[in-house]
């Protein structure tokens, strides 16, 4: 999948890591990103700076700054470890500016990664995964206005609000059914340079895809988004805002696997398992 001037931003662990804490940064500015330059990645400084929670790990050899290192040796992780992870309600759609703007918070320790498996638990009931185009917030924000809402994004990712549907029913504040662990599947990298106004959304279940729609379709814009939020909250380097879903999704089981692609970034691909 390609992107006009992208850079690809990304946080990984080493295949044969020093400990399963160790993360760097890495980037890779190959225009076709499933081209053999875009499989061979540079190792870059933490693009969050002052975030301790987005610090690389210790140089060691093969893993410096300026150091190239082949896509086959890395596993990737979430693309940041947030402070706030943010999803917007009643936004899949124009209707949605019938309402006002609204957004929820889902606990950090809902992220993971590619590849990592979205786990459901006993009497979770019906569960939807829903792909959203993704901000990942750059610098430290608040009181954004239209005029510079976008400079406090560093770029966008795929997000996947993993929703327990019969526990929104039943918990007014979405706490239950947002925020169980596994239940924001986030990567596989931040595209910067991305103009996130009109771009394709959509899910694969079990291979077979859905019907997709745009970031067009939905009610309240990015920028839009970050004004409201940060009307109320500050954002801090690496939080991940999810803007919303305006296409179809189905019901997810144990033993599915769930695929969320955007435009201009890629897919997001997470197996489903049973917990518990």
């Amino acid at each position: 999948m390609n992107a006009t001037s992208a850079r690809r931003i990304a946080r990984v662990r080493p295949l044969a890591p020093v400990s399963e804490a160790e993360r760097f940064f890495v980037a890779n500015d190959a225009q076709a990103f499933d081209s053999e330059a875009g499989r061979v990645w540079t190792v870059v400084a933490s693009p969050f700076p002052g975030s301790l929670a987005n610090a690389g790990s210790a140089p060691r050899t093969g893993w410096e700054n300026g150091d190239t290192v082949d896509e086959s040796t890395f596993t990737f992780l979430a693309p940041s470890a947030p402070a706030n992870v943010l999803g917007m309600a009643h936004n899949t759609g124009p209707a949605g500016r019938a309402l006002p703007p609204q957004a929820f918070h889902k606990a950090a320790t809902s992220v993971v990664g590619p590849g990592d498996a979205i786990e459901l638990g006993p009497g979770v009931g019906h569960v939807d995964p829903e792909a959203e185009l993704t901000v990942v917030v750059g610098r430290r924000a608040r009181g954004l206005t239209l005029d510079n809402a976008m400079t406090a994004v560093l770029g966008f990712t795929i997000g996947n609000d993993v929703s327990a549907r019969d526990l929104q029913k039943t918990d007014e504040l979405w706490i239950s059914a947002k925020s169980q662990d596994t239940f924001t599947p986030a990567g596989p990298w931040i595209v910067t340079g991305l103009d996130g106004a009109n771009l394709a959304i959509g899910i694969a279940h079990n291979g077979t895809d859905l019907k997709e729609a745009s970031s067009a379709d939905l009610g309240w814009g990015v920028a839009e988004i970050l004004v409201y939020v940060t009307s109320f909250m500050t954002l801090h380097p690496g939080d991940l805002v999810l803007t919303g879903f305006p296409a179809e999704c189905a019901r997810i089981h144990p033993g599915d696997t769930v695929t969320c692609r955007v435009e201009g970034i890629g897919e997001l691909t997470n197996p489903v398992v049973a917990v518990g």
